[in-house]
């Protein structure tokens, strides 16, 4: 969608510091422009907004009621491009990493070990950058990226992180609550806790259900969240039985915070990826070093790359 209408966007900068000191004068010293450029912005502006933003008397200029409301919004406006201009170049230097990844990926796998590497190397910056809505990963802005991928881009150079196992997942309390029944059909049953579709590359229960070999079972109730750790929690809190991604949830399992209700299990074709963009030129030695410790954060300590 187009944005409009806007006004020359020169004669914005020019209006905000003629408005700010009250004179043309000192707002084209601020700009290095000369006066008659800045009058000229401003007779722009308002021959465009068809108001007058100034009145004029005596050498010396102030603001229109109208001029003045303007001035309130275009000033809060620049600021606030100003400030996100200055964020994102910050992130532009040699110590300076930015990481893209899932809400899941940074919240259960990469936060949790990141702390080791920023004791190692506190001389260097991380910006971790999660979303669970990155429709094409070829245009991350960023060094490196952590995504779940059935099909990785092939602009992309692709590590294998590991490959992944699907099961479900409960609280103890939850599972004696339904009594620890015998055939799945039972367990699933009672309550599913289901991954919103917008999750497109992640196992969904029907699909589970089918390559495990198991009818397509309908829970008399259902509840739908759209942030996997969210999910997470739900079946921790015991309200119901969720699909866990197994790197993902070891540390639950293995103190007993969840348990597998059932023993069926799903090898997908799919991995935990790590990508990293093509043609990008000279890779910092930050970058180089984060990618190091991150590979050796795996299992088995070696990346695969060209794997997926």
């Amino acid at each position: 969608m187009k944005i409009k209408p806007l006004p020359p966007l020169n004669s914005l900068v020019a209006f905000e510091a003629s408005a700010r000191h009250l004179s043309f004068t000192l707002a084209a010293e601020e700009l290095n422009v000369t006066q008659g450029a800045i009058s000229r912005q401003i007779r722009q502006l308002e021959e465009y907004l068809g108001k007058a933003m100034f009145t004029r008397a005596n050498r010396s200029i102030n603001l229109t009621p109208t001029g003045l409301q303007y001035y309130q919004s275009v000033s809060q406006s620049l600021m606030d491009i100003a400030q996100i201009t200055g964020e994102v170049k910050k992130w532009q230097g040699e110590q300076k990493i930015t990481v893209a990844t899932t809400n899941a990926m940074a919240a259960l796998w990469l936060l949790p070990k990141v702390a080791e590497f920023q004791n190692e190397h506190d001389d260097i910056d991380l910006r971790i950058l999660a979303s669970d809505n990155i429709l094409d990963l070829r245009r991350l802005d960023c060094d490196l990226a952590l995504f779940y991928c059935r099909t990785p881009p092939a602009e992309m150079e692709v590590t294998t992180l590991f490959s992944e196992e699907v099961f479900p997942v409960c609280s103890p309390a939850y599972l004696e609550k339904i009594g620890q029944p015998a055939a799945p059909e039972d367990v699933f049953s009672k309550t599913l806790l289901f991954l919103e579709e917008s999750q497109r590359d992640w196992v969904n229960w029907e699909e589970w259900f089918q390559a495990v070999g198991l009818p397509n079972i309908t829970p008399r109730n259902r509840m739908n969240i759209n942030n996997y750790p969210m999910l997470l929690q739900a079946a921790i809190n015991g309200q119901g039985i969720a699909l866990a991604w197994g790197s993902l949830v070891d540390d639950y399992l293995q103190s007993g915070v969840l348990v597998r209700p059932v023993e069926h299990v799903l090898k997908t074709p799919s991995n935990f990826s790590l990508l990293e963009p093509k043609g990008r030129g000279l890779v910092p030695a930050s970058v180089k070093c984060f990618r190091e410790w991150l590979l050796q954060q795996l299992p088995d300590a070696v990346g695969q790359k060209g794997l997926v």
